[in-house]
């Protein structure tokens, strides 16, 4: 049994008895052997071309992505494979933008960039992220991981998810109290996954509900909001918005998003610091550990006879 890995991710994994590890890097050309992989691990920034490889995989039991969003996989994934995200693996790294992104566009941090090369003193009263009222939409790990990095802001945290429960003391209401949670929302952090439930979710009508002068981060999916509504929202200086995932994506350079006052924009880059390697090796080694031995795998998102989950 063979297990295709990213070299970069190999490098750093405790190599097993007979040598069944393969490297495969995004673009590269198929490597030999490929009849017998059975767990594979697709590279981080995976193409549509570089998941082509899974109809060429005849005897593959598991993919175990690097991303803790499937939703590239899911059209291509063959029948009877187990799917695995990277749940855990980008938390710390996703949490940190989501918040470094509402301080930087509430503290106009992106303004005085930009005022910099002017050489201008840009000195005002800008907003600040405490007293705020902060509604996470989606509460799953890095969700809750964004709520405790938010505790030592003095800001309020309210929490939206598919099902109502408490979790590390935060109330987490049911999506469908959403609209009616909106009115009082300062700041909106979007993280639940892409599906068909959550595609298009933030529309026209959810923004208008938001009151004058709140923020919008969105470290989700790009296709979660409606990007025109959004546009307008913001083109009117209503709303502003802080967006680490665009639609389309990459952003292309003419798209006025780029020139809107009050948006902030990242280069979808939430996962993809120092933070993410050591931990991406160690949720591989432990899932081939328990593969091996024949034990349950974690973060399973599709199995066999399962059907997939909607957002959490």
């Amino acid at each position: 049994m063979s297990v295709l890995v990213p070299g970069y991710v190999l490098d750093g994994l405790p190599r097993e008895p007979g040598g069944d590890l393969i490297a495969w890097d995004s673009g590269q050309a198929d490597p030999a052997g490929l009849e017998q992989v059975r767990f594979f691990v697709p590279p981080y920034t995976a193409t549509a071309e570089d998941l082509g490889l899974l109809a060429r995989l005849p005897a593959l039991e598991v993919v175990q992505t690097l991303t803790a969003g499937v939703d590239n996989v899911l059209g291509t994934l063959p029948e009877g494979v187990t799917l695995c995200n990277a749940a855990g693996v980008h938390d710390a790294s996703t949490a940190e933008l989501a918040v470094g992104l509402a301080l930087a566009s509430l503290r106009h941090l992106d303004d005085f960039a930009r005022a910099m090369p002017e050489g201008r003193w840009a000195y005002d009263r800008y907003e600040a992220l405490a007293d705020k009222r902060v509604l996470i939409v989606g509460f799953g790990s890095i969700g809750r991981a964004i709520a405790r990095r938010l505790a030592g802001f003095e800001c309020e945290v309210v929490a939206v998810a598919r099902t109502a429960r408490d979790v590390d003391g935060v109330h987490v209401h049911p999506v469908e109290s959403m609209p009616d949670l909106l009115p009082s929302a300062d700041v909106v952090i979007l993280i639940v996954p892409l599906t068909p439930d959550t595609r298009g979710m933030v529309d026209a009508d959810l923004l208008a509900r938001l009151p004058d002068g709140a923020l919008l981060v969105n470290v989700a999916r790009g296709p979660v909001v409606v990007t025109d509504a959004l546009l307008a929202e913001c083109a009117s200086g209503r709303l502003r918005a802080a967006l680490d995932v665009t639609d389309p994506e990459p952003l292309p350079a003419h798209h006025p998003l780029w020139r809107t006052p009050g948006v902030l924009i990242s280069p979808h880059v939430g996962g993809n610091t120092s933070a993410f390697l050591p931990r991406a090796r160690r949720l591989v080694a432990d899932q081939l550990r328990r593969w091996r031995a024949g034990d349950g795998l974690a973060n399973v998102v599709v199995e066999p006879t399962a059907r997939t989950p909607g957002p959490t």
